[in-house]
Formats: structure tokens, sequence, C-alpha cells
């Protein structure tokens, strides 16, 4: 699937594109599965210009779980036939993974988790990342109480999973009344999101909370009078948060983390949550979905089943 030009869904279109070349440490993966993230229509649009340079026509996709079709020189870590995941972020916009084949760095690549479907692992690199990324900036600790903006969603799903089980930290969670079961059900305490969140998270920690991720912006004031005095916060949504003492943060590839969230996952420390799954040739649909604003889970496309 590519887009030739920066648009809304209707740019993308199936096309046939060469079989990407195989430079020094990297493997080219027959994909199986990828998954949508906010961030690929956002590129598509244009809106992430000014950021990242495009290569037209680019195949978008970030997330992918696949085999490895070939290795390139110096790639001592895998082996043809491996089944592996990545977040395959590159330096600009081109070769992603709503594809048949893609290629990925080895510093992007971990093994895929062992008992999950390709669509469940292919869901996993960018949200899994961003949520343990941001919980380790953080320095998380058990001490902690963690307020997470936006529990209800693919990274929010992650943060509190992590925050509550790998970092043993106590978890608050906004979302609409709808998830607030299944936030339970991943480790935290739920309360509304919107008016009232101030007090409704009061009235769970009287003294406040040690730290804030927000995953959805727009929400620095209801952050900074929940914050104790030497709290810590930081958002993924909104650059607003650096004038109010807090860290803006962008995932990055590393191989490492990656494989410490597929073991967390292999031992059943962390479910991977999918909401629906879409076939390649209805990537439109599934960008529409998650434009929606109200995906809770992740969204998956599957490419290949053989």
């Amino acid at each position: 699937m590519t887009y030739a030009q920066y648009g809304d869904n209707d740019v993308l279109e199936l096309t046939d594109q060469p079989t990407p070349k195989v430079g020094p440490g990297e493997l080219l993966v027959e994909v199986r599965a990828a998954s949508v993230n906010p961030v690929d229509w956002k590129l598509m649009s244009g809106g992430l210009d000014a950021l990242m340079d495009a290569r037209f026509p680019v195949v978008p996709g970030w997330d992918v779980a696949g085999v490895v079709a070939q290795v390139g020189i110096d790639t001592p870590e895998f082996s043809v036939g491996d089944e592996v995941v990545a977040y395959n972020r590159k330096d600009y916009v081109h070769g992603g993974t709503f594809a048949e084949y893609t290629t990925v760095p080895v510093r992007a690549a971990a093994r895929k988790p062992v008992d999950v479907s390709w669509e469940e692992a292919a869901s996993l690199p960018l949200a899994g990342l961003t949520a343990f990324q941001a919980l380790e900036r953080l320095e998380v600790g058990p001490e902690d109480t963690v307020l997470v903006h936006g529990a209800g969603g693919g990274v929010g799903s992650f943060a509190v999973q992590l925050a509550a089980r790998a970092f043993r930290a106590r978890v608050i969670g906004s979302a609409s009344s709808s998830q607030h079961d299944r936030i339970r059900e991943l480790g935290g305490e739920p309360v509304e999101y919107g008016d009232g969140l101030v007090e409704a998270v009061r009235g769970l920690a009287p003294d406040g909370v040690s730290v804030v991720l927000d995953l959805v912006g727009g929400v620095v004031e209801q952050t900074t009078a929940l914050l104790e005095e030497d709290g810590r916060h930081a958002s993924i949504a909104d650059d607003a948060v650096l004038g109010a003492g807090g860290a803006w943060l962008w995932v990055r590839p590393d191989a490492d983390d990656l494989g410490r969230l597929v073991g967390l996952v292999d031992d059943g420390t962390l479910r991977i949550e999918v909401e629906d799954t879409y076939p390649l040739e209805e990537l439109p649909a599934a960008f529409a979905r998650s434009q929606e604003g109200h995906v809770h889970g992740k969204l998956a496309v599957r490419v290949s089943t053989d």
C-alpha cells in the first residue's frame, strides 16, 4: 500500500513496488502483520513534514511482525526463517511496513513473542516502547503513584500494565466510563476524563500523584494541579508540557527495550490488546477507524498468513 502525495485516506492505493535492497546490518522481513498508529496517517497528511522528509511513493507503517527472508552483510543476530518484530522507523518516510516485504535495521528488531498471533505481535512495538521508555524516563518505581491521561488507548493500555506490573507502582488511569472495568483488569484505578478529573483523582490520592504521563494532550493544567511538589511529568502529545517543567517524549527504536517487552509478554506480565484486524487492502478503513479517536487497544493489519 502506497501514497504518491500527501493527503487524506483516498491517496492510499495498492501498487507493485520492487523488493527493497538489503543493506549491511539490515534484515529483509516478509511481513505477516503490521499495526496502525496515529503517526501513520499524520505523516500521510503532511502534518509532520517539518519533522521528517518523505520520499514518494511512500509505503506507510512503522510496526511489523514477520519472518526474516534475507540478512544483510554483518548481521549475526538473526538468520533466515527467524520470526521477528520491530518498530521500523527509519531516518526518512518511505519504505514502511504495510507491504509484503520491508527492510528492518537490526538495531530495531527483536524476536517475536512465542505464544501470540502475528497481529498481536505487530501491535506491540511502537505503543509498547512508547509506554516503556516514558516510564523509564520518568524513573517510575514502587513508591510512586502514577496518573496516566488516556489510559484506554493503545499506548495507555501498555502504560497501565507496565507501571502496575513491571514497575510496581500504583496507577490511576483516566478514560471514559465504558473503559473502567478494562483498566481495573490491567491493574489501574480508573477515573473519568474531562471535567471533574482533578477532584476524582484527589478522591483516590488526596495528596496528589508523584508521576503523570500524558498520552492525549491538552491536560497541562490538570497535571500541574495534581502533581506533588517534586513530581515528574511527561507528554507524548503536547509540547506545552515543556513550559510546565515536564518532558516531551518521542519513542526511539531500541532492540534491547523491545526484547524486554517481548520477555514480559512471554512470561504473562504484559497483555497485547487488539481491538480489530483489517486485511491490507482495507488499510484506508483502518486509518479512518483510528482517526475517529475511540480505539481501545490496537488496530492490526493482516498482510500474509503463509
